[in-house]
């Protein structure tokens, strides 16, 4: 299968374009390489250190003897030569990474909100673009968020794959209709993740595109059996209040001594997954197609829900290191529960890489032998949900 991986040398992205090669597909990554400017930007680099994106490959040609080609090209800009990319190649297959991937990265200040917009829904328009004009035939595997469905309103429900049954009423009469479960974003990058779903609704409705979204949890981990190979392949490891996932900040600040942060309440329950998991769904998905036609297929890719106060109390107990409890940055509710249903992927054979002493040991060992690459003033998040007020 020939495909196409946009944002393929970001930390998803580049683990699920090794994976996909080793796998026998003959993969292109397609990037702007603009996640390397924003480490210049933050001022912070990946704990684990990232070699120039032509090493890499490199690195991977000599490893497994099967090429990856890569193309330098800003998805949500160069339109023309998306296009033309699409038609030259004419992939069976295109994976979308291609957005800024980060909540608080995207609350920093105006010019990062607007920018996640510009980016995040543009690059996804012209994907769509692009595929009705040069491969209408292909499958587009777009990466979503589990935050599209809000922490807060489901009351109990188990949040269903993408739909839900509906009874709208107006005016003394009523439907029964199937609609997108309510959104209810948290931040600006999971505001572009709900536009996505519209534009998806449009162009599977209008234009007959196969189209999967993978509503995804938080990721952890760094390591996968590719990226294990060479150290020339080493995948990111984020650990900065923007950029770093709950789950490997806490395993990165035990390897340090340095107490684990979690802010608010820690009440919060989020869905995570493992990196292992990421680029298996991501395979199960390729190999699996939806009909032209058919209506926009979502799954809820996650393999369990953990609230983060009882995280850090495991990291801590496992350690030694204690707990700093500090002011919750984001705007949102200091407790909810959270059950999700993920049955898709699971009948398509995913079998789930679940919390485990041994997985989140090798995170730590991962974390220590790169203790020297980290920079404790970025630890915590300075992102704020609410903007002050200026005093009168």
């Amino acid at each position: 299968m020939k495909v196409i991986v946009l944002g393929g040398d970001g930390f998803c992205g580049w683990a699920t374009s090794l994976h996909l090669a080793a796998e026998g597909h003959e993969v292109t990554i397609v990037d702007n390489l603009v996640r390397r400017q924003t480490d210049v930007e933050l001022g912070v680099q990946s704990l684990t250190p990232i070699r120039s994106i032509e090493e890499r490959l490199a690195a991977w040609r000599e490893t497994r003897n099967a090429p990856i080609d890569f193309v330098q090209l800003d998805v949500a800009k160069d339109y023309d030569r998306l296009e033309a990319l699409f038609a030259s190649i004419q992939p069976n297959a295109i994976v979308h990474f291609a957005e800024q991937r980060a909540a608080p990265y995207s609350m920093k200040s105006p010019r990062h909100k607007r920018y996640t917009v510009d980016n995040n829904v543009n690059a996804t328009n012209a994907v769509l673009c692009a595929m009705v004009e040069a491969v209408p035939d292909a499958h587009l595997v777009h990466l979503g968020t589990m935050g599209v469905y809000g922490y807060g309103k489901s009351k109990g429900m188990t949040i269903p794959e993408g739909y839900i049954d509906a009874t709208l009423r107006s005016h003394g009469a009523q439907a029964d209709v199937e609609i997108l479960y309510p959104v209810d974003p948290g931040s600006i990058y999971h505001m572009t993740k709900t536009l996505d779903q519209l534009l998806f609704l449009y162009y599977a409705k209008n234009d007959s595109l196969k189209i999967t979204d993978l509503h995804q949890g938080i990721v952890w981990g760094t390591s996968t059996p590719e990226t294990d190979l060479d150290e020339r392949l080493v995948n990111r490891f984020d650990y900065d209040g923007d950029y770093g996932t709950v789950l490997n900040r806490f395993l990165m600040q035990a390897a340090i001594g340095h107490p684990l942060t979690v802010h608010g309440t820690g009440g919060q329950t989020r869905a995570f997954i493992h990196i292992r998991d990421t680029i298996q769904c991501i395979a199960l998905a390729l190999k699996s197609p939806p009909e032209r036609g058919e209506r926009v297929r979502i799954m809820n890719q996650m393999t369990e829900t953990h609230r983060v106060r009882d995280l850090a109390a495991l990291i801590a107990g496992l350690t030694g290191v204690p707990v700093e409890q500090l002011d919750n940055p984001r705007r949102e509710m200091p407790e909810n529960d959270l059950k999700v249903a993920n049955n898709s992927l699971l009948k398509l054979g995913l079998e789930p890489t679940r919390l485990s002493q041994g997985l989140l040991s090798e995170v730590v060992e991962v974390a220590t032998r790169y203790r020297h690459r980290c920079d404790t003033s970025k630890i915590v998040c300075s992102s704020l949900w609410v903007r002050p007020q200026a005093a009168e």
